[in-house]
């Protein structure tokens, strides 16, 4: 006989999600195996997804909505799901800027997440979480479905020029991370700009910091370090670091000269290689 592994739905997201998948597969009288044929995929694959053992994509939720008819439960649970696979300290920020209508961030050495490429983002991730690198990366670009939504927020980046120097995945990696980031150039929702290092002395020299703004709830100011972030509505601190940003703005460079640069060092140092 089998030994069928109990779930517990109120554990996380994910042991939920795995408990009603098995739960709705059982009520449409399917085995794992006759599941997976009809979604194409292994019933191999539904067992481990079944048993937490395996994070889900939003293409096999999709999928598994359409052939079990569930008219959407598991494309709208996979953003929880998704979501709770980020680290726990920085998930309560993950959450308020999905909710924020307007984003200013400063970032002092990397691409800022919502920008990032997959490729940019694995190498990052595989530093930190070696063990689970797809499914905190699942998170990650979960993170930037709100740049595509209907009513996306207002995302204002401030980029050091470090960040377009510093290496990360390798040549080919960084390449297309900068042709991201210009990809961006049409979109009227996102700005960026390049601070570069001849400004010398700035009011971002203490670290990354972004500024989060809401519709109807108070601003929220954020920052991280090695392993675990500080969020925080405390008026004048966010006075006096709105004030702080206002200045990176006026001393970067403007966002046409900063596509100028991306591009001219997307093609001077990360060149393709003959």
């Amino acid at each position: 006989m089998a030994n069928i592994q109990k779930l517990d739905p109120c554990a996380s997201p994910l042991d939920y999600y795995g408990s009603e998948l098995r739960r709705l597969r059982e009520a449409n009288s399917l085995k794992q195996g006759q599941l997976g044929d009809i979604i194409f995929c292994t019933g191999s694959l539904i067992g481990q997804i079944e048993t937490t053992k395996k994070v889900p994509t939003r293409d096999f939720s999709e999928r598994v909505d359409a052939a079990l008819g569930t008219d959407g439960v598991f494309s709208r649970l996979i953003g929880l799901v998704l979501r709770s696979q980020l680290p726990t300290w920085f998930q309560p920020y993950a959450e308020m800027e999905s909710r924020a209508a307007y984003i200013s961030t400063y970032q002092a050495q990397l691409v800022y997440g919502l920008l990032q490429t997959g490729d940019y983002a694995r190498a990052l991730l595989g530093v930190e979480h070696p063990g689970k690198v797809d499914e905190v990366l699942a998170g990650r670009m979960e993170r930037q479905r709100i740049l595509a939504r209907e009513n996306p927020p207002a995302l204002w980046v401030i980029l050091s020029e470090a960040a377009l120097l510093q290496e990360v995945g390798g040549r080919d990696v960084m390449r297309a991370q900068l042709a991201r980031l210009l990809d961006f150039r049409d979109d009227p929702w996102v700005q960026i700009q390049v601070l570069p290092f001849s400004v010398g002395q700035h009011t971002g020299m203490m670290g990354s910091f972004t500024l989060l703004r809401f519709d109807d709830d108070p601003d929220l100011f954020y920052m991280e370090n090695y392993d675990h972030g500080h969020m925080t509505a405390n008026p004048q601190l966010i006075k006096e670091r709105s004030v702080g940003y206002a200045r990176l703005q006026a001393t970067a460079l403007s966002p046409e000269d900063s596509a100028t640069l991306i591009a001219r060092v997307m093609e001077e140092r990360y060149e393709e290689q003959s």
